[in-house]
């Protein structure tokens, strides 16, 4: 099950999470600029979307959020290093969303 099967409706959102061991959570987050962020813990991707967004823009963040599970973007060991590529893993994982959605 990927994000492709996803964005074409192949799988429902609830489908994609379970077979991924993923657990998306709304919360407030009070800084305006962070919409959504992953948490990796026991085996689990934890998604939090900042509840305070529009239905469109938690979609399109949860979205991205999953790219960068998918991506493999968290499993990283030097913390430090991971800090200098955020920047990079942010482009990625938008540039991957639009290239699935391009595909069809």
């Amino acid at each position: 099950m990927t994000l492709k099967d996803l964005l074409k409706g192949v799988i429902t959102e609830k489908e994609y999470c379970n077979y991924h061991n993923i657990e998306i959570i709304y919360a407030p987050i009070p800084y305006p600029n962070i919409r959504g962020f992953v948490e990796y813990y026991n085996d689990i991707y934890f998604v939090y979307i900042n509840k305070n967004m529009s239905y469109y823009k938690k979609k399109k963040t949860i979205l991205h959020e999953l790219a960068h599970i998918e991506l493999n973007q968290l499993c990283q060991y030097d913390k430090d290093l991971f800090a200098l590529k955020v920047d990079k893993y942010e482009d990625d994982a938008d540039a991957y969303i639009k290239l699935l959605e391009e595909e069809f």
